[in-house]
């Protein structure tokens, strides 16, 4: 069976989506005024296709791996890191299409969800991967800058499965649910915003620019899964005992 169109065309299907946009709480700048906007525009037009949500997460994977691989497998130079940005926030805009494209049809389902979890989780891995084998292959860092990368893929994978497991186990619960964000959540989450670390690939044409931003961005993603752990198992802590 084709998926249904969106009848009233693109700006309407846009204005319906402008209405029942999720809570933006805790959600990063660049995600939340930029991302979803991209991605809002994107579900307007496909949803006057018969693309589905899944084509949309999988389009998303595919322009996000084309960006990442230009890390890892092209000479770094202005014109292929901004390639490379590019490809990046597409599929990042994307990613942001399906769950919009499901919500505008109604056609939302654990399947979709459960896709877009796992497509993301790659994503979080294998950035700093092409990030390391780019640097192994064209640039002439000491050994111990490839750790750089390491450390910044673990901390980033550990992070999001902290987070997406703790909303999941407590979905509905105002002590631990998606609404318990810090004051100043979309500001304290900004390095982890993955719009703003795409931005960062700008710089990949200069080694040591680079890596003393995405270092910075490492640091402060470290951080940020400390207080994670700290917040999300006290939080889920006070669910157990009011249970």
């Amino acid at each position: 069976m084709s998926a249904p169109t969106h009848e009233g065309g693109a700006r309407a299907a846009y204005a319906a989506l402008a209405r029942a946009q999720k809570s933006g709480a805790g959600v990063p700048w660049y995600m939340r005024v930029v991302n979803r906007r991209l991605g809002r525009v994107i579900a307007s037009v496909a949803a006057q296709t018969r693309a589905t949500p899944d084509h949309m997460t999988a389009a998303s994977f595919v322009a996000f791996l084309a960006g990442a691989g230009l890390l890892a497998a092209v000479e770094p130079g202005v014109p292929m890191a901004v390639g490379a940005m590019l490809l990046l926030q597409l599929g990042f805009a994307l990613d942001s299409a399906d769950g919009q494209l499901a919500r505008l049809r109604g056609t939302g389902s654990a399947a979709g969800e459960w896709l877009d979890h796992v497509v993301d989780s790659a994503r979080h891995l294998l950035l700093h991967v092409a990030v390391l084998v780019g640097l192994y292959r064209f640039t002439d860092v000491p050994d111990a800058v490839l750790l750089l990368p390491l450390a910044f893929a673990l901390v980033s994978s550990v992070r999001f499965f902290a987070q997406i497991l703790a909303e999941q186990l407590a979905r509905r619960d105002p002590v631990a649910g998606p609404s318990s964000v810090p004051r100043f959540g979309v500001w304290i989450q900004a390095p982890a915003d993955t719009g703003l670390l795409n931005l960062v690939i700008v710089l990949w044409a200069w080694t040591t620019p680079f890596l003393w931003v995405y270092g910075v961005f490492a640091l402060l993603n470290g951080l940020l899964l400390l207080a994670t752990v700290v917040r999300r198992h006290r939080e889920l802590t006070a669910l157990r005992q009011g249970a």
